[in-house]
């Protein structure tokens, strides 16, 4: 460690004096030679080390969207070209180019954010050493190694041995202790930072390879801070753990107001600006009209999310606009200019009553002296066509078949053939 620190020194003065200048502010709050002074100052320089790399960061969320969307084209290019590692590596570029996708854009605020790490690594390992270094003098030196933040100096490791740490007017309990909370807490953050993007912000309706790289990550990376966190001094512990925390609050910002989408954090998203275009019946401000925008653009491409937030428009009676706005549908405007009062669907055709048999057969005719089809025969059942036409009567209409209707045929009947018993 105490190598790869040396080949950042050439940043460890604008590290150190950073340091020093904001020692200097809350110096003159908790006393030059306390904890909080010194400790209050390596927050601060996290603090403005991460507002700096907000561009990268942002870059960095855009590049991992991008390589969530290309990991079904690469694993086809993976499995086209399985036999031909330089095939495969000029169709990746090639898809890269394309599309306008960087992969290493993802790790861009950890490359960024590792030479002032490891030069904070090497100004504290510094003092723990009784070495100037920097903008820090012998008074600061001094003043540095009296600081102890919950009885641990700055300078500390867990893997220092009982002498090292009486010389910094400490004990090895005290020093072992709060490293060891510090670890802890700094494993537990990234694993959450992780773990949040894992359940919340990832696409499940695709399955790809670089979800399990996530997942295994989400494992990996709290087990490496912890064997690297003993050889960490107090100082660099602080630095780590404020920076893990700015991390995740970074992360859950991000999560809440722009997920991914497909993901379970969209859902809730859009769950939560149905409920606020619904309340105002509009869009309140340009992000709502952003996001509305870009819902609208993608049409049949929408997931499963985004049809459910267009549907629930709908069903309030508000219509999305390509330009993002949300207004009041033609349904509802109708409703409202003719009675002044808002409807949220159109009404329903009623149908017809179903008649009974008894009253469609007491219907009367459309045309008088016309009978009906389904009005029945005054005679007796017994009465056959030929007894009435012998007495002078007409037929119904609806008693008179035709040959036809009555199945009977032209010509001699054929015999019936006797019955097997």
């Amino acid at each position: 460690m105490d190598t790869i620190a040396s080949l950042f020194s050439f940043i460890t003065t604008p590290v150190s004096w950073v340091i020093v200048q904001f020692h200097s502010v809350y110096g003159a709050v908790f006393g030059p030679d306390t904890g909080w002074a010194w400790g209050l100052s390596i927050v601060s320089l996290v603090i403005l080390i991460r507002i700096c790399l907000i561009p990268l960061f942002v870059k960095q969320i855009k590049a991992t969207r991008a390589m969530q969307t290309l990991q079904p084209e690469m694993k086809k290019i993976q499995e086209r070209y399985k036999n031909d590692r330089q095939r495969q590596s000029e169709e990746m570029m090639k898809l890269y180019k394309e599309t306008g996708t960087n992969p290493l854009s993802s790790c861009l605020p950890i490359l960024a954010q590792s030479p002032f790490f490891f030069a904070l690594y090497h100004v504290l390992n510094s003092i723990a050493s009784n070495d100037t270094v920097g903008v820090i003098n012998e008074r600061l030196l001094e003043s540095a190694q009296k600081a102890h933040i919950f009885g641990a100096p700055l300078a500390a490791k867990f893997t220092d041995s009982s002498e090292k740490v009486e010389a910094l007017n400490s004990s090895l309990t005290d020093v072992r202790v709060v490293t060891a909370i510090m670890i802890i807490l700094m494993s537990l953050s990234q694993f959450y930072t992780q773990r949040q993007l894992m359940t919340k912000n990832v696409d499940t309706t695709v399955k790809t390879p670089f979800m399990q790289q996530q997942k295994m990550l989400m494992y990996v990376f709290p087990i490496i801070f912890a064997v690297f966190g003993i050889n960490f001094p107090v100082g660099v512990l602080v630095y780590w753990l404020t920076t893990n925390v700015w991390t995740m609050g970074q992360q859950m910002y991000v999560i809440h107001n722009n997920p991914t989408p497909g993901s379970k954090a969209q859902a809730a998203y859009l769950e939560r600006l149905h409920k606020q275009v619904t309340r105002h019946g509009g869009t309140r401000n340009r992000r709502q009209r952003v996001i509305i925008k870009a819902i609208v653009a993608k049409g049949r491409d929408r997931n499963e999310h985004e049809r459910k937030f267009i549907n629930g428009l709908s069903k309030a009676g508000l219509a999305a606009q390509t330009d993002g706005a949300v207004i009041k549908g033609e349904s509802t405007a109708a409703a409202q200019a003719e009675d002044g009062a808002t409807t949220g669907a159109t009404p329903k055709r009623q149908q017809p009553k179903r008649q009974s048999k008894s009253q469609r057969q007491s219907t009367p005719a459309k045309a008088a002296g016309e009978p009906t089809s389904l009005t029945k025969s005054d005679e007796p059942q017994g009465t056959t066509p030929a007894s009435a036409a012998k007495k002078g009567e007409a037929k119904p209409a609806g008693s008179t078949r035709s040959k036809a209707q009555s199945g009977q045929r032209k010509g001699p009947q054929r015999p019936k053939s006797p019955s097997k018993k």
